[in-house]
């Protein structure tokens, strides 16, 4: 450990992110990719504008990114922040509507960043357990608060929250920075952006890694009513002024005009999801029914570990997390039906042995 290191540093666990290997190919089912190329319209506006111009700062507002979020959703641009994905939009959120000091609440089975950023902004949390089914108990949240995030559909689950569930959430906690991470909403749920207009309180995350295959672009918005909106704008002008690049606006910008293609694939998803769902109960597989682009398994008979193990060895990659209650569980990506039928041979290899 390094003398120079803060307490902060010494004492932080940080996130782990999937396998990236390079020893071999894989087939990566493990870090919920999108199978599909971008639109094809994303790869030659981004092409054009590799041009002269990146000697150039980009525009710090993003103001045409957030043109098209707007017409998207027929919202203003004032109800609409960008970042460099996700996650930095979840570390400004922290930042912006959370105390040192003052608890907040999250689901106990979620989203790993969530801890991560409560002790790296010494903002203490108080996990809601959810229950056997890996349901979430809506009730949990009617208790003293000083913010609340979940996500939805759940990560590593899957499970989705319908969004009459969300409204009462909403209600019950007036008083609360609601933050509702919709990383994986593209793929059955129905957004709460809905909601925004009705609750002062609701900021809803959303990032195109996921649902417009812009994973290594990195681009995400928060959708929230201007007072939201203004908080984190001024978390973001404290620390970096432009997290967006030229070409990561320039690709987000047609990736959201390009709404057949983004139909178009997310309908494959969904109908492969469904095909490998079915085949793994007929495995005799226990799988949570899902609305996200990846399942959430377990085998009353194998132990997850050793499923692991032997994907990889087979050349798949599963996510494995080596945690309570979830250990003997398996995150499976959905990918491609090619790929997702070498999954089911490989997987039935292994059952069979």
């Amino acid at each position: 450990m390094n003398k120079y290191w803060s307490s902060i540093v010494k004492n932080i666990k940080p996130y782990t992110p999937g396998e990236q290997p390079k020893d071999k190919k894989y087939i990566k089912l493990n870090t919920n990719e999108n199978p599909y190329p971008p639109s094809p319209r994303v790869i030659a506006a981004i092409k054009e504008a590799a041009n002269e111009d990146l000697k150039l700062y980009p525009d710090p507002n993003c103001d045409a990114l957030k043109a098209a979020i707007a017409q998207r959703y027929a919202l203003t641009v004032e109800e609409i922040f960008t970042g460099n994905g996700s996650d930095e939009i979840l570390a400004f959120t922290f930042l912006a509507f959370f105390d040192p000091g003052k608890t907040i609440i999250f689901p106990d089975i979620s989203y790993s960043f969530y801890p991560v950023y409560a002790n790296l902004f010494q903002v203490p949390y108080d996990p809601i357990p959810l229950r056997e089914d890996f349901s979430l108990p809506i009730e949990s949240f009617d208790k003293p608060n000083s913010g609340i995030v979940i996500a939805n559909p759940n990560a590593p689950t899957g499970k989705y929250l319908p969004i009459e569930y969300i409204r009462t959430i909403l209600e019950h906690n007036m008083n609360s920075a609601v933050i509702l991470d919709e990383a994986y909403i593209a793929f059955g749920g129905e957004s709460a952006i809905k909601l925004v207009s009705d609750f002062p309180n609701l900021l809803v995350i959303h990032t195109l890694s996921k649902s417009h295959s812009l994973a290594g672009l990195r681009v995400a918005y928060a959708v929230g009513n201007r007072g939201l909106i203004l908080a984190l704008e001024r978390i973001k002008n404290s620390i970096n002024n432009y997290t967006l690049d030229r070409l990561a606006i320039t690709g987000a910008i047609e990736a959201i005009k390009d709404d057949d293609y983004f139909l178009a694939t997310r309908a494959k998803i969904i109908r492969t999801r469904e095909r490998v769902y079915g085949e793994l109960l007929g495995m005799g597989f226990q799988c949570i029914e899902s609305k996200a682009n990846f399942l959430f398994i377990s085998n009353p008979r194998i132990r997850a570990d050793f499923l692991f193990k032997e994907l990889r060895q087979k050349g798949i990659l599963v996510r494995y997390f080596n945690l309570p209650r979830i250990e003997n569980h398996l995150r499976v990506t959905i990918g491609s039906d090619e790929e997702m039928d070498f999954f089911l041979t490989r997987i039935k290899e292994i059952i069979s042995d």
